[in-house]
């Protein structure tokens, strides 16, 4: 009888590993593709560093990079992993007032850091948030750390005969699907006609199970379950007057209402829940003052496919 019953109890056993590795290979996978979270109950970041102030008779001496990392390569506003940099300096001066710049691909700094009486040898780590000088989110595009001396001093890299990069990329918004997609046929987009009104967002076509993030940052608005979304949730952007709005998820999603969400943060997996014919993504964007609160939906497909090109 234990003989007869042991290939059953066998296939269960293994068919919960397959889960709980598919499982874990997700979330790695939304790690690595977005720079968000490995979990959607990962916890928030530390803030930005602070900016400094400038010494008011800045010195420094000659001064070369021993070290210098930036991680990592590719971050999203208002995301799980800030861009970051590490280095420590070789002087021929006790102390230093560095300049740290965050520079655009015009050679512009967009922002800049103050560090005084820095002594050589000594770990030094900023953290960039994404703001601008002007307070405002830093477009899209690639960007790096130079680190020089408040004087104007040059400084000279980890070795001379090699460049050291810093550079990255920082992107306001994160495609909301990880892993292999499309955006259906003229039935899936906004506007197509639906039994008594039309459809108000682009359908991403993916295979069950496959992790969704959030496109961008924010809070919760909703989450819950609703007949014809099935499993969804609505998050209020981060610094945008969008709410982004994702249905038929296969499960609920871990994140309750009024919750904060980072961009690239895993939230659910595909599902077909609802009213939904085959495993894909609902995506909605509204205008102010948001979903059902008198906003509008408009057309998230521009959106999506200007994501879907970096993400």
């Amino acid at each position: 009888m234990a003989g007869e019953n042991a290939g059953p109890w066998l296939s269960r056993i293994w068919l919960t590993i397959a889960v709980v590795a598919l499982s874990l290979w997700l979330a790695a996978a939304a790690s690595a593709a977005t720079g968000g979270a490995p979990t959607s109950a990962g916890s928030p970041p530390p803030p930005g560093s602070p900016s400094g102030t400038p010494a008011s008779g800045p010195s420094a001496g000659t001064l070369r990079l021993l070290s210098a990392e930036t991680t990592p390569r590719k971050s999203f506003y208002f995301g799980y992993r800030y861009p970051r940099l590490s280095f420590e300096i070789a002087s021929t001066q006790a102390q230093n007032d560095l300049r740290i710049d965050v520079v655009d691909i015009a050679g512009e700094s967009v922002q800049t850091f103050f560090r005084n009486d820095v002594a050589p040898k000594t770990p030094v780590r900023i953290r960039w948030d994404g703001t601008a000088s002007s307070g405002r989110p830093a477009p899209n595009g690639h960007y790096t750390f130079q680190v020089g001396s408040q004087a104007g001093t040059p400084i000279s890299g980890a070795t001379s005969s090699q460049t050291t990069d810093l550079s990255f990329s920082f992107f306001g918004y994160a495609f909301p699907i990880v892993g292999p997609h499309d955006f259906g046929g003229p039935a899936n987009r906004f506007g197509a006609p639906r039994a008594g009104h039309t459809h108000q967002g682009q359908d991403i076509m993916a295979s069950c199970g496959q992790t969704e993030v959030a496109a961008r940052g924010g809070k919760v608005q909703y989450s819950g379950y609703e007949a014809n979304a099935g499993n969804y949730i609505v998050i209020d952007g981060k610094g945008t007057g969008f709410d982004f709005m994702y249905a038929h998820l296969a499960q609920p999603s871990p994140l309750k209402t009024g919750a904060s969400v980072r961009t690239g943060q895993p939230i659910g997996i595909v599902g077909e829940t609802g009213d939904a014919t085959a495993c894909h993504l609902h995506f909605e964007i509204w205008t102010a003052p948001g979903w059902y609160q008198g906003g509008s939906p408009i057309d998230p497909l521009p959106y999506l496919q200007k994501w879907d090109r970096y993400s």
